[in-house]
């Protein structure tokens, strides 16, 4: 055979150009990446992106186990934990790369004895058995490993449909075992209340609320369900979700992983009162939301329904009286804040002011949130009564059971036509009021003994002795041009008025019309009427001040960016709104409902803890 080696020679130059030219590249070097790809590397997890992190895919490489993994998941995972039992160095990148392996195969298969074995894992790398084994605090997998434990013990857990958690003691299967875990019953209690259907709030998403507030920490965070268990002392406790935490400890762990029996134990914490958890002699923080297990409560609450129905409906409450709740139990040493809703409206209209406050330790750890809830088409003077009367009696219930200080220093706050109820639990009107119904004095009226009763209660007014300090927002007190209008007077007419109201009101007009100076037979006495401009309850409480050793401050209302003495926020001019001898004034850019405005509800803060200091300077109640 012939070799042409010109033809040779021309076929063998591209190979060994490209010989040469792949020489050129180094076999380990490195290549500029746009931030978006650095930051994928740096943050990839498990539960971000449902990856595993680099720090795990290390762990798969060093045990040679990266082909088995993707191959046999399953039988990879079991030989992981081999080398981790066996394996004497390591143990925090193994717990690790484990917890995030076993989520991740759990996630996959839909299996909870994967998820928990996850939640072990997770908590060997959080709070290891020696201190050699300690994570640096600056290594993120930290935080992972927390959101690893808190969210494979939610899943493990969790009912079929994912409504609840099953906080309950029981048997459980492990890939490398059992886990039995104990729960006595008083764990689930509190006070006199026991904790029960388990909702996980890191799997809700809120609406309504204009910030979500969670305190990051070890646990599972869940709203329950408050099962009374004996009377109600003293004050009524709403019937919505508590924040709760649910921890799982797990105590020589290492050594229990060795037996394949692992012991576990449920711990579940109030979010209220507890915000930390002691591990290995350390307080660790527990993973708390305040803010979905409210929206939780609200969105099954009847609150909204009632908002109309208590305008129209003067008796829509139970015994045609107030109704006052707290959010939980009454706690000793905390100053009582009374929220007071406005005009058709109620008590979940105060909810983003309540999510914002309650967070911040400075007021929870100072005071307790009540709410008031009353018929707002009723008289103005009849519900400001029963305000006072609810308020006194809570109080003397709650004084006999604890001599409290701090029931003595409560601070009320009222939106609307609840400023004015708000107002009337700290003013002695004397015979001001009455003077403007009538010419004679009460006792020469002829009317019947539970008339004469009711009359003295909502006309003749002394000072509430617990109410120090009250915060008016967007309140008319010198009327509503809104509540003069036409289409307010035709509203009005569809009120109805209490039974008990309507009889007192009957006896009146039958026996008295000569020494009425009001024509009751023509006029509306519903709440509208009273907040018109020039009405009797306007004049009359335009010749009243505060009562001695009673602040009160103001939060008004103004659209727009005019002249204030010429401005309104819709509903209440500025001029009626504006208050002579407030401590304070604050003027909020907003339309009437401005409740949950960030600089209302940053204003009241300041309130708050200017009574707070005030009160531990004068009165030493300190917290």
């Amino acid at each position: 055979m012939i070799i042409n080696l010109r033809k040779a020679r021309f076929r063998f130059f591209p190979i060994l150009a490209i010989a040469i030219l792949a020489g050129c590249q180094s076999p380990v070097g490195v290549t500029r990446v746009d931030s978006e790809t650095v930051r994928h590397q740096l943050t990839k997890n498990v539960i971000s992106s449902g990856e595993t992190s680099a720090y795990t895919d290390n762990v798969l490489r060093v045990t040679d186990l990266t082909e088995a993994y993707f191959d046999d998941p399953r039988e990879a995972l079991n030989a992981l934990h081999r080398v981790f039992l066996t394996e004497e160095q390591r143990k925090a990148p193994l717990a690790f790369a484990l917890a995030e392996l076993s989520f991740l195969y759990a996630h996959k298969t839909n299996q909870p004895s994967y998820y928990l074995a996850a939640a072990l894992y997770a908590y060997l790398y959080l709070f290891p058995d020696h201190e050699s084994n300690l994570f640096n605090p600056f290594d993120p997998r930290g935080r992972i490993a927390a959101d690893l434990y808190n969210r494979s013990l939610t899943s493990g857990f969790i009912s079929k449909d994912r409504s609840v958690v099953n906080v309950q003691a029981g048997t459980y299967g492990l890939p490398f075992g059992t886990l039995q875990v104990e729960l006595p019953e008083n764990r689930l209690q509190w006070e006199n209340r026991k904790l029960t259907n388990f909702i996980p709030v890191a799997e809700l998403e809120v609406r309504g609320l204009h910030n979500r507030y969670r305190q990051a920490g070890i646990g599972v965070p869940l709203a329950a369900d408050q099962i009374p268990l004996g009377q109600e002392e003293g004050l009524q406790i709403a019937k919505g979700k508590m924040p709760v935490t649910a921890f799982m400890r797990l105590s020589n762990l290492m050594e229990q992983l060795k037996t394949g029996t692992i012991q576990g134990d449920w711990e579940v914490y109030n979010a209220y009162d507890q915000k930390t958890v002691s591990i290995q002699g350390k307080d660790v923080p527990l993973e708390i939301e305040f803010t979905s297990s409210l929206a939780a409560s609200l969105a099954d609450s009847q609150v909204w329904a009632r908002e109309l129905k208590g305008f129209f409906m003067g008796d829509s409450l139970a015994n045609e009286s107030g109704e006052l709740i707290a959010l939980e139990p009454y706690r000793p040493g905390r100053i009582p804040v009374v929220f007071v809703h406005g005009t058709a409206s109620g008590s979940g209209r105060w909810a983003d002011m309540t999510n914002d406050l309650i967070v911040d330790p400075s007021i929870r750890n100072q005071f307790q949130f009540w709410y008031f809830t009353y018929d707002t088409g009723n008289p103005i003077l009849y519900s400001a009564a029963l305000l006072r009367e609810t308020l006194q009696r809570t109080v003397n219930d709650l004084e006999r059971k604890y001599q409290d200080p701090a029931l003595q220093a409560m601070v009320i706050i009222g939106h609307s036509q609840g400023g004015l109820l708000t107002r009337l639990t700290a003013v002695d009107t004397g015979n001001t009021l009455w003077d403007e119904v009538s010419h004679q004095p009460l006792e020469d009226m002829k009317v019947s003994d539970q008339t004469r009763e009711l009359l003295q209660r909502m006309l003749f007014i002394t000072p509430l002795p617990t109410a120090k300090r009250l915060i008016f927002i967007a309140t008319p007190h010198h009327g509503s041009y809104v509540a003069g209008s036409w289409g307010a007077h035709q509203l009005a007419k569809f009120v109805k008025l209490p039974g008990r109201l309507m009889s007192g009101l009957t006896d009146l007009m039958a026996l008295n019309l000569d020494t009425l100076k009001l024509d009751l037979q023509g006029m509306n006495v519903g709440s509208v009427s009273a907040m018109e401009p020039g009405s009797p309850l306007a004049k009359g409480l335009a010749r009243t001040s505060l009562a001695p050793g009673v602040s009160g401050h103001s939060i008004i209302a103004v659209e727009g960016e005019g002249p204030l003495e010429d401005g309104n926020d819709g509903v209440v001019a500025y001029t009626s709104a504006h208050l002579e001898g407030m401590e304070s004034e604050f003027v909020v850019r907003s339309g009437h409902s401005c409740q949950s405005n960030t600089h209302t509800i940053q204003e009241v803060r300041r309130i708050l803890l200017l009574h707070a200091n005030e009160l531990c300077e004068t009165h030493n109640v300190c917290h």
